[in-house]
């Protein structure tokens, strides 16, 4: 999958590529439109905390320096056991599951108050009245997506980028 984003000037614009992405195979919930407050979005669908924020990728950053830590730990209380107590394997996937856990809990918390970074580039359009839309495309209809967004939207600057979730 590829996430496609591109502003559009107006709802009309907006409705007009969304149903014609779904008609040409994505799914509407694969297809997210962020506005300023003031622009109602009727029945399209907004964007969720995983479009807007940089959790999936905080989650996936917890969860791998978590399980790192998490396994040191244990490999340590493996290799210098406290106080005559005989630990093996299960201390090793204990120790890593709680550490993932720990991390991927702890960096969600973090990264849900962060903006996605390529959110930052748009917000100033948003503000002013313009519509955001996020498609996340198989990666094989990712160029006829885009011939389909400029139909609608010539001049539309399209940013791709691979999805974190």
């Amino acid at each position: 999958m590829r996430r496609l984003f591109f502003l559009v000037p107006d709802l009309q614009i907006c409705h007009q590529i969304v149903d014609e992405l779904k008609a040409f195979g994505i799914a509407e919930r694969h297809i997210h439109v962020i506005g300023s407050q003031a622009t109602p979005l009727e029945d399209l669908n907004p964007a969720t905390l995983m479009q807007t924020t940089d959790l999936a990728h905080g989650l996936e950053g917890g969860l791998a320096v978590g399980g790192a830590a998490g396994l040191i730990g244990g490999l340590l209380a493996v290799s210098f056991p406290p106080a005559g107590l005989v630990l093996g394997g299960g201390a090793l996937l204990a120790t890593t599951m709680a550490g993932a856990g720990f991390g991927a809990l702890v960096s969600s918390l973090v990264a849900k108050d962060m903006p996605n970074k390529h959110l930052l580039a748009y917000e100033r359009a948003i503000m002013e009245g313009r519509l955001l839309v996020i498609a996340d495309i198989p990666r094989s209809k990712v160029d006829d997506a885009i011939e389909l967004i400029r139909q609608h939207h010539s001049d539309a600057d399209i940013q791709v980028a691979i999805p974190a979730d």
